[in-house]
């Protein structure tokens, strides 16, 4: 006689699997379907995810790297993009005064701007969500004594305080490693002053949120501090963070060039986008134009499509707007 057969299980291995619950629940959000209704979000989200994918897997698509410098041939300096008379393959996009290829150039910037970026918000979201959490939570002397600070950071420019910093700690560190810490300097001088966004925010929400009943609740049952403060009221913060994160990370790279541009940045051997840019403004009218134009459209590019995101993002998170 035959056995029976479990059908449960039966059915179950026909089933198809499901997705993950983070994703299931990611499709099932207002967020996903405000994403998927916002044609230029799209669009700006799709351009990003092309950039950094060709920056970051820039020694698989690109013909030499940049930073060798036994790979360059003076031979093969200002060579026209290839739809041009004189333009030689494989330099898609011509070549600088060093021979480097200007592609390749791009993309390998391209990666050091995105991760100097990436890297200053970072630093400056944990420092200024910290700094934030402990004045709003505590206050009394501990909030005076941080917002004054912030007081006197943003009484400055941020150029300016960039710019300072980057000078002084180039001329502080040895010269064996000044080229080597150049983007670890880049990053302290852009989140010298971009932490003082974060704390402010964290502050005010840490201030309300320090008086609601869940906070006076898990104190009763004697919570630990640090525990009430990463547990129950940081997770409350994360929308304003997640925007003004998105908007900084545009403004990081734009900071990042424009200090590369004023040769107080990455160094020539190491080419980012601002450095390429300086480079080639220097012969922009002897006739070489491709050599500005394209890296500061890449940086164009690169900025617009993270801006675009963060405003679509600030929309969708914002419930006065649903």
């Amino acid at each position: 006689m035959t056995p029976l057969i479990n059908t449960a299980e039966q059915t179950a291995k026909r089933a198809p699997r499901s997705a993950p619950f983070w994703l299931s629940r990611l499709r099932e959000s207002d967020l996903w379907w405000s994403f998927t209704h916002h044609p230029s979000a799209v669009g700006a989200a799709i351009l990003l995810l092309l950039l950094i994918g060709s920056a970051f897997f820039a020694p698989l698509i690109t013909v030499q790297n940049p930073y060798d410098l036994a790979s360059l041939d003076l031979l093969n300096a200002e060579i026209p993009p290839i739809w041009m008379e004189d333009g030689q393959w494989p330099f898609i996009l011509g070549t600088d005064t060093q021979g480097r290829d200007l592609l390749s150039a791009i993309l390998y910037g391209s990666r050091a701007s995105i991760v100097i970026g990436a890297a200053s918000v970072a630093v400056s979201l944990i420092v200024g969500s910290t700094l934030g959490l402990v004045a709003g939570y505590y206050g009394k002397w501990a909030d005076g004594l941080l917002m004054r600070a912030g007081d006197v950071l943003l009484s400055m420019p941020t150029m300016l305080i960039a710019i300072l910093v980057s000078a002084l700690a180039r001329q502080a560190l040895p010269p064996s490693l000044r080229e080597v810490g150049a983007s670890g300097v880049i990053v302290l001088a852009i989140s010298l002053s971009a932490w003082v966004q974060y704390a402010r925010t964290v502050r005010a929400l840490t201030m309300v949120e320090r008086n609601k009943e869940y906070v006076q609740a898990a104190r009763l049952i004697r919570v630990p501090t640090w525990r009430i403060l990463i547990k129950h009221i940081l997770p409350n913060t994360t929308t304003p963070l997640l925007v003004t994160a998105t908007l900084n990370f545009g403004l990081g790279i734009l900071i990042e060039a424009t200090l590369s541009f004023l040769g107080v940045g990455m160094p020539p051997e190491q080419p980012s986008l601002g450095t390429l840019i300086r480079i080639g403004n220097q012969f922009l009218f002897s006739g070489q134009w491709w050599i500005v134009l394209f890296p500061g459209l890449q940086l164009c590019l690169l900025v617009v499509s993270i801006n675009v995101l963060g405003d679509w993002l600030r929309d969708a998170l914002n419930p006065k707007l649903r």
